[in-house]
C-alpha cells in the first residue's frame, strides 16, 4: 500500500508538473502590437522601405493599407481601427477633422508630389501641356486614365489642372475612372488606355509608361501628403513615433530617391 500512495503521488506530480510546463509553454508571449496605417496608394513603394526600416530600428511591426484616400478616410469614419492616416490631399484629412476622428495637435504635412500625363510604352513623343494641346485629337477613340475625378486625389487634381487649362470638356466623355492612382498607372502601363493622370512618383513605378509631360503647378491645387494619428488609435504613441519617423532624414533619403520632392516650399511644418 505504501508503495502504491508513493506511485500515486509521483503520478499526480508528475502530471500536475506535465500541466504546468504545458501551461507554461503555451502561454503566448506578449508581442508588441503594430502600427495599422491607412495610405494612399501613391506612397506603396516608397512607405513599404521606410515602414520595413523602421520596423528593424524598433521592433514594432507596421501593417499598411493602401487605396485611394477616399477610401480609406470613409473607413475610418466607419471606425475601421487604424493607427495613422496618410492622405494624398488635405480635403479627406479636413474631413476626419472635422469629425474629431484625428489628432489634430500631432496633424502634419509630410510630402509633395507633381502632376503629369503618361503614355503607354518607352518611345511616346513629348508634348507640351497647356490650352493648346489637343489632347482628345491625341486619345482618338479611346479613353484617358485617371483616378475617380470626384474622390481620388490623383482625379481631382487631374480633372482640375484640365479645367483650368480649358481642355476638359473635349476629353470629359473619354475619362476611364479608376479607383485610386496605382489603378489608373497599371491601364496604361498594360495598354489598355494610351494616356493618364498621375503623380509623377507613380511614372516610375511602372516599365511600360512614359511621362510625356508635366502639369503647371498653377494649373490645380499643391499636392500635399498630410499625416495624422486616428483619434482613438490603440497604438497611439507608436503612431506618433511612426510619423515623426517620415520627416527624419533616414525617411527623407528615401522619399526623394523615389521622385518626392520633400523639400517643396509648400510644405508648411
Amino acid at each position: 500500500m505504501i508503495r502504491a500512495r508513493g506511485g500515486l503521488a509521483a503520478m499526480i506530480l508528475a502530471g500536475l508538473a506535465a500541466v504546468m510546463m504545458v501551461m507554461f509553454v503555451s502561454r503566448p508571449v506578449e508581442a508588441r502590437e503594430a502600427v495599422v496605417v491607412f495610405a494612399a496608394a501613391s506612397l506603396k513603394n516608397a512607405l513599404e522601405e521606410i515602414a520595413a526600416g523602421w520596423s528593424r530600428e524598433t521592433g514594432y511591426l507596421v501593417r499598411v493599407a493602401y487605396a485611394g484616400s477616399s477610401k480609406l478616410a470613409r473607413q475610418i469614419q466607419q471606425g475601421a481601427p487604424a493607427d495613422v492616416f496618410i492622405s494624398a490631399n488635405r480635403a479627406w484629412m479636413d474631413a476626419l477633422e472635422k469629425g474629431a476622428l484625428i489628432d489634430t495637435a500631432g496633424r502634419r504635412d509630410v510630402l509633395s508630389n507633381r502632376l503629369v500625363l503618361i503614355a503607354h510604352g518607352r518611345d511616346a513623343v513629348p508634348v507640351e501641356i497647356g490650352p493648346g494641346l489637343d489632347l482628345a485629337g491625341l486619345l482618338g477613340d479611346r479613353r484617358l486614365a485617371m483616378g475617380m475625378v470626384d474622390a481620388v486625389p490623383a482625379g481631382i487634381y487631374g480633372k482640375a489642372a484640365l479645367t483650368s487649362l480649358g481642355l476638359w470638356e473635349a476629353v470629359r466623355r473619354k475619362v476611364a475612372q479608376a479607383e485610386n492612382v496605382r489603378a489608373a498607372l497599371v491601364l496604361v502601363a498594360r495598354g489598355e488606355a494610351p494616356y493618364g493622370i498621375v503623380y509623377e512618383t507613380d511614372a516610375g513605378a511602372a516599365d511600360d509608361v512614359t511621362i510625356v509631360g508635366r502639369f503647371p503647378p498653377s494649373s490645380h491645387p499643391a499636392i500635399v501628403y498630410p499625416a495624422a494619428v486616428v483619434a482613438g488609435s490603440r497604438n497611439a504613441r507608436q503612431g506618433a513615433r511612426f510619423l515623426t519617423h517620415l520627416q527624419s532624414p533616414k525617411a527623407r533619403v528615401v522619399f526623394e530617391r523615389h521622385g518626392f520632392p520633400v523639400g517643396d516650399p509648400v510644405l508648411q511644418n
